[in-house]
C-alpha cells in the first residue's frame, strides 16, 4: 500500500507543476491585453482615473460637512465640484491672456537676442558659417547625381490650429465627463463600495475597506503637502521674477508652480523657461541666470528639507520607479499621464502593501 500512494499523487504534481509553468505567460498576456486596452480606449479610461483619484479626495470633506454640519451630500458634492471647475477655469484664463501676450512680443525678443553684437550672435555666426561649408561640400559630391533624384511627393495633413483645436475639444469633453462621474461617486460612491464589499468573502472585506481609506489618506496628505509646498514656490518665484525685472511675474510664478506637480521634470521645464523669458528679456548674463538658479536653489531647498519636514516622511516608493513611471505613463497617455503619474502609484502602492500575495513586489519597489 505505501508503494501506491506516490504512483497516486504523482499524476496531480504533473498537473500542478503543468499549471504553474503556464500561469506566467497566462498572466503576461493578461498585463499585455490590461496595457492594450488602457491605450486603446484611453478616452474613456482617462476621465475614469481622474474622477476616481478626485472622488478620492474630495470624499471626506463630503463625509465631514454631513456628519458635522448635516449638509446633505448632493450639496456638498455639488459646490465642490463646483469649486474644482472654478479652480480650472481660473487658473486657465490666468494663464492663457499673458502667454497670448508673451507670444506676441516673443518674436521681437528673439531678433533683438539674435540680431545685435552679442556672445550668442557670435557663437551662432560661427555654426551657421560651418553648417554653410558642409552644406557645399555636400552639393559638391551629390551634383553628379541630380538627374537621379527622386520625385517629391508632398502630402497634405491637418494644420497643427486644427490638430489643436480637436485635441483641446477631446480634452473639454474629457474633463466634462470626469466632473460628472466625480459628482456621482462622491454622491453615491460610498453605496457602491459597500454593495461591493457585501458580494466577496468576509475574510477580504477588511482588505478591501482598508485599501480605500489608505487610498484616500495617501493621496489626501501627498496633494495637501506638494500643494502647500508648491504655493511657496510659486510665490517666492513670482516675487524673484518681480524683483528681477521679467514681464509677467505672476504668470511665472503661477507656471513654477504649477509645474511641480510633475516630478522632476517639472522642475526642469521650469528652469529653462525662466532662463529662456530672461535670456529674452534681461541684457546682462548675470542677471540672466538670476532667475533660473534661485528657483534651483528653492526647489532644493523645498524638495530636501521642507517637503520630508511637512510631511513627516518621504515618499515610500524609490525614486527610479517613480521617475519610470512618469515616463511610462506619460508614454500611454501624454501629458495627463504625466500629471496623474504619481497619484496612480500613490494607489498602486497602497494595494500592493494591503494585499498578501503582492507584498513582494511592494517589498522591491519601496525605498
Amino acid at each position: 500500500m505505501e508503494d501506491q500512494k506516490p504512483d497516486q499523487t504523482a499524476p496531480e504534481d504533473k498537473k500542478a507543476s503543468a499549471l504553474a509553468e503556464l500561469s506566467t505567460p497566462i498572466y503576461g498576456l493578461f498585463t499585455l491585453g490590461i496595457l492594450y486596452t488602457l491605450y486603446l480606449a484611453h478616452q474613456i479610461v482617462l476621465p475614469i482615473i481622474l474622477a476616481v483619484l478626485t472622488s478620492l479626495l474630495l470624499s471626506p470633506l463630503v463625509k465631514k460637512a454631513r456628519l458635522k454640519w448635516h449638509v446633505p451630500r448632493v450639496v456638498s458634492s455639488l459646490v465642490l465640484v463646483l469649486v474644482v471647475l472654478a479652480g480650472i477655469v481660473g487658473l486657465g484664463v490666468a494663464v492663457t491672456a499673458p502667454a497670448l501676450e508673451w507670444a506676441e512680443r516673443a518674436p521681437q525678443g528673439l531678433s533683438r537676442l539674435l540680431v545685435g553684437d552679442s556672445e550668442i550672435m557670435r557663437q551662432l555666426d560661427k555654426v551657421t558659417r560651418s553648417a554653410e561649408q558642409v552644406e557645399k561640400s555636400v552639393e559638391g559630391l551629390s551634383a553628379e547625381g541630380d538627374s537621379d533624384k527622386p520625385t517629391t511627393v508632398v502630402l497634405q495633413t491637418d494644420s497643427w490650429r486644427s490638430q489643436l483645436m480637436t485635441k483641446a475639444r477631446n480634452g473639454l469633453a474629457g474633463l466634462a465627463l470626469a466632473l460628472a462621474l466625480t459628482y456621482f461617486l462622491l454622491v453615491s460612491g460610498d453605496r457602491l463600495i459597500r454593495n461591493f464589499v457585501r458580494q466577496i468573502p468576509r475574510s477580504q472585506r477588511k482588505t478591501v475597506l482598508r485599501i480605500t481609506h489608505d487610498s484616500q489618506h495617501q493621496i489626501a496628505q501627498y496633494l495637501a503637502v506638494l500643494g502647500l509646498s508648491n504655493l511657496s514656490v510659486g510665490l517666492i518665484t513670482g516675487l524673484t521674477c518681480w524683483a528681477i525685472g521679467l514681464p509677467d511675474p505672476a504668470v511665472w510664478g503661477l507656471i513654477a508652480g504649477l509645474a511641480r506637480f510633475i516630478p522632476y521634470l517639472g522642475n526642469m521645464l521650469t528652469i529653462a523657461l525662466l532662463a529662456l523669458v530672461s535670456a529674452l528679456t534681461l541684457d546682462t548674463v548675470w542677471m540672466m541666470a538670476l532667475a533660473p538658479l534661485s528657483f534651483i536653489l528653492l526647489t532644493t531647498i523645498v524638495g530636501f528639507f521642507l517637503e520630508p519636514w511637512i510631511h513627516g516622511f518621504r515618499m515610500a516608493i524609490n525614486p527610479v520607479i517613480i521617475f519610470v513611471s512618469i515616463f511610462f505613463w506619460g508614454w500611454l497617455w501624454g501629458p495627463v499621464g504625466v500629471l496623474l503619474a504619481v497619484p496612480l502609484m500613490t494607489v498602486i502602492q497602497v494595494i500592493l502593501k494591503q494585499i498578501p500575495r503582492l507584498r513582494p513586489v511592494y517589498k522591491v519597489i519601496a525605498r
